[in-house]
């Protein structure tokens, strides 16, 4: 089956810190770019970093986050965006993202256990503050499921 993909672009403060963490650390292939801007190939879709000068998304209340919502116990940023991968893909990037460093808004862990939707998931911020979060189902039919 074939899925339409998406476009996404996103603001940062510092295209070279964007280059290190999107195709160092994600290891995401970079497409176009120019002086202010990055296309990454994101596993078959379009994220777009913007330079946008002063831009910094690290807090609740700081502007640029417009919550945190309580799901499963943890308290979840918002805006988000991320992907939905495979079980082992998802340990092997938590392994990378650890290798590397990054801190994790919430942890690894698998959510929703024994329950629809069971699933495992963490959540991180690249270096401009824009909060990700990567997902794996233990079974990807039940991603809608209620």
């Amino acid at each position: 089956m074939s899925r339409p993909g998406f476009h996404l672009a996103i603001p940062v403060d510092d295209l070279a810190a964007a280059r290190a963490f999107y195709g160092g650390v994600l290891g995401l292939t970079e497409g176009r770019s120019a002086d202010a801007w990055v296309d990454w190939n994101f596993h078959g879709h379009q994220v777009v970093t913007h330079v946008v000068p002063g831009h910094r998304a690290t807090a609740p209340g700081d502007g640029h986050d417009a919550g945190h919502n309580p799901v499963d116990g943890h308290s979840v940023p918002v805006p988000h965006f991320g992907l939905i991968m495979a079980v082992p893909a998802f340990h092997a990037l938590a392994d990378r993202l650890r290798a590397a460093g990054t801190e994790f808004v919430i942890e690894p862990y698998q959510r929703f256990a024994g329950e629809p939707g069971e699933q495992w998931t963490m959540f991180f911020r690249d270096p401009a503050g824009n909060a990700l979060e990567f997902k794996a189902f233990r079974d990807e039919t039940q991603v809608f499921a209620k």
